[in-house]
């Protein structure tokens, strides 16, 4: 691929934004790269009682203890399975380190907002305002989601329960 900017995958020309792609089930997800502080093989948590299913539970990441979200179990995909290919991203939200579970990490992508399409209005079990859009590049399509809103929402309950 030429160094020269296009409208191809990798175009480094201003306006593009970096995702971090990744799966859950059968679908390919993307998260802004600049929320994402390092990506970890999946170990074993300690759980927290009475906490919310889709918790896992917290990992103790250099001294400090995270919590871990399950997003499989989050988005209501079926039952979570461990393995190699499994990951927690570890994400930096407004100042706070949290984990997240996913399937499997991809690549990082870059999208122009021409590659960028509003979400269409769907009854999901994924609520739409937490999606930025569609990401498209050649025949691959990434559902982007606003990390921040998503982690920081009063349904997570981390943000508020890791400030008190």
């Amino acid at each position: 691929m030429s160094t020269q900017a296009t409208n191809k995958t990798h175009d480094t020309g201003d306006g593009g934004s970096e995702y971090l792609a990744f799966t859950l089930g059968s679908e390919e997800y993307g998260i802004d790269i600049l929320k994402v502080q390092e990506i970890r093989g999946y170990e074993a948590v300690t759980r927290i009682a009475n906490a919310p299913e889709f918790i896992k539970g917290v990992i103790n990441l250099r001294g400090i203890i995270i919590p871990v979200v399950d997003m499989r179990i989050k988005f209501n995909l079926g039952t979570p399975t461990y393995d190699q290919f499994t990951v927690v991203i570890i994400l930096n939200i407004g100042g706070r380190i949290m984990g997240m579970v996913v399937d499997s990490v991809s690549d990082v992508t870059t999208l122009t907002p021409e590659q960028i399409k509003p979400a269409p209005e769907m009854g999901s079990a994924f609520n739409g305002e937490y999606l930025m859009g569609l990401g498209t590049v050649d025949e691959r399509m990434l559902i982007l989601i606003d990390i921040d809103r998503l982690m920081s929402s009063s349904e997570m309950g981390l943000v508020d329960r890791m400030a008190a």
